[in-house]
């Protein structure tokens, strides 16, 4: 545990307390008064009630959608499998602006269903639950169908042969086993849910407002820092409390299980109820996934002189007036591969190491660690970026002008999706294997690397991936400290997007294309190197 608590002691707590800090102590002393003034106001009452509200809808909706396309990843085998597998990961990694926007499109003035059918849904609620479900399918896929892969499905077979009807018996053997994974998953979804900026912002408009949101605006639009840290610090503590009963109801549930490779659990489709189901996920995938991606690239080639590559070939440019980089936009791409590279490093080190201590159930300290490893998710992404801004400028921390500033930023988020993923695998492996390995001679390292590793390798693929993802598509702290002539993907769409003109918009469109692109590349390897290394029967 030495290694994890070190890294988000150094890289999360301390920031986060610095900025905090100079929000609520001023002249001297504290000024906690500050909490019962900002939680009387009523407009602040009202935000923390639509943010609770919405996160928990947003959850139990991309629950009820996502959970077939779970099943179907997991138990069905069907041509394009891994590339589909691929694509429906891409939409967590974009930009939350360009999801925004993508939506706006879709559905606001002159957007696809205005055109069709004459509805407007932008500055409503079912605009943003939409953006939210798009953004966060591919957590409950990923999540739940990476263990739902690798439950023996004999034992559910056992259970309708002893007289248990399909439903009865994946209610009784399957859904207790996917408990935790299930918890994981909707745990990651209300957090972002709970967090969420840049799609309310574009498509709640003056209407709504997240906690996010609120402290955006106090930050840089009133300069309220004082208010800002109070909704900093009311966010981290419901954001702990809803950890902390996730972490002591998940613990009560764990159960060890029988893995097997998933090679041996897919099947082609059988029957008519299979092959509506998978009609009905593929369609979902169309229609939720598909559309506002075809709307981004549609656009990315709409140019004044026609269909085309002008804003491509605009990407190689430097906009002479100075414009919002030194160098041309395409150079993001190579600093978005380069600094998500590092940060999936980082993150599958440091996370595996809290998995691994995790795993061991040592007491009180390490399961209240578990729950403090998520915080990241929901502690104010704001809060994170000038945190580092002001306290990693000295030496022997000077970090301001190093590259590795932003891949530690980035790792912050990567880190609770590698624990998340591997834990439920690494607790359910059987205690007795371990023990049996230690009483013929293995070291504890060895046993790891006999026993722990294949049942696990599977899990840190998709660790490794989703850390890689958010790594990509991360903005919200890295917008701070992305230096201009450095700038990611993320960091460069936002500013094209904030900039006025047709020519700054479709370099946007253009940028968030090929950051569809390098993802899906990304991710359609690791299915690859995924699928080649599970093949062996464990």
């Amino acid at each position: 545990m030495a290694g994890p608590v070190a890294f988000f002691a150094l890289f999360f707590a301390y920031p986060v307390a610095a900025i905090v800090g100079r929000g609520l102590h001023a002249e001297g002393a504290w000024q906690f008064g500050r909490f019962g003034e900002v939680l009387g106001r009523p407009d602040i009452r009202e935000v923390l009630w639509f943010t609770t509200w919405q996160a928990l809808a947003s959850t139990a909706l991309t629950l009820l959608i996502a959970l077939p396309g779970a099943y179907v990843f997991a138990r069905l085998d069907f041509p394009g499998k891994r590339l589909l597998r691929a694509v429906v990961t891409v939409p967590f990694v974009l930009p939350t602006v360009v999801v925004g926007t993508a939506f706006l499109a879709l559905l606001g003035r002159g957007g696809l269903v205005d055109e069709l059918w004459g509805i407007r849904l932008d500055t409503t609620v079912w605009a943003i639950l939409l953006a939210h479900v798009f953004f966060n399918y591919a957590v409950v896929v990923r999540t739940v169908g990476g263990l739902w892969s690798q439950l023996d499905p004999r034992q559910e077979e056992a259970a309708r042969v002893l007289g248990a009807g399909r439903f009865a018996a994946w209610r009784r053997v399957t859904l207790p086993a996917l408990v935790p994974s299930l918890a994981a998953a909707a745990l990651m979804v209300f957090l972002f849910t709970f967090t969420s900026f840049g799609v309310v912002q574009i498509l709640g408009g003056p209407a709504f407002s997240t906690l996010e949101v609120e402290i955006y605006r106090q930050t840089a639009e009133f300069l309220d820092l004082p208010t800002a840290a109070v909704l900093t610090l009311v966010q981290f503590l419901a954001v702990g409390a809803v950890l902390a009963v996730h972490a002591w109801t998940v613990r009560r549930r764990e159960s060890a299980l029988r893995l097997v490779d998933p090679s041996r659990t897919a099947r082609r489709p059988r029957g008519t109820v299979q092959w509506l189901l998978l009609g009905g996920v593929l369609t979902t995938v169309v229609v939720l996934l598909l559309v506002p991606l075809a709307v981004l690239v549609e656009r990315s080639f709409d140019t004044p002189a026609g269909y085309g590559f002008g804003y491509y070939r605009e990407l190689g440019t430097v906009d002479p007036s100075g414009g919002a980089f030194l160098v041309p936009p395409i150079d993001a791409v190579w600093n978005s591969l380069r600094y998500a590279l590092a940060a999936t490093a980082i993150s599958v080190a440091v996370g595996g190491l809290a998995a691994a201590a995790l795993t061991r159930r040592a007491g009180r300290l390490v399961r209240g660690f578990d729950a403090l490893l998520m915080l990241p998710l929901g502690v104010s992404a704001v809060t994170v970026g000038f945190g580092f801004l002001i306290t990693l400028d000295e030496p022997p921390l000077d970090l301001r002008a190093s590259w590795i500033l932003v891949p530690l930023a980035q790792a912050l988020v990567g880190v609770p999706f590698v624990v998340r993923t591997m834990l439920p695998v690494l607790r359910a492996v059987d205690e007795r294997l371990r023990e049996a390995a230690a009483v013929l001679g293995a070291s504890p390292l060895r046993a790891w690397r006999e026993v722990d590793l294949p049942l696990v390798r599977r899990a840190l693929a998709v660790a490794a991936g989703f850390a890689f993802a958010v790594s990509l598509g991360e903005f919200g702290a890295t917008v701070f400290i992305a230096r201009p002539d450095n700038p990611t993907l993320p960091v460069a769409v936002a500013r094209l997007l904030g900039r006025p003109g047709e020519l700054n918009y479709g370099q946007a469109m253009a940028l968030s294309t090929i950051l569809m692109v390098v993802c899906a590349v990304a991710l359609l390897l690791l299915e690859r190197i995924r699928t080649e290394s599970t093949t062996e029967e464990f």
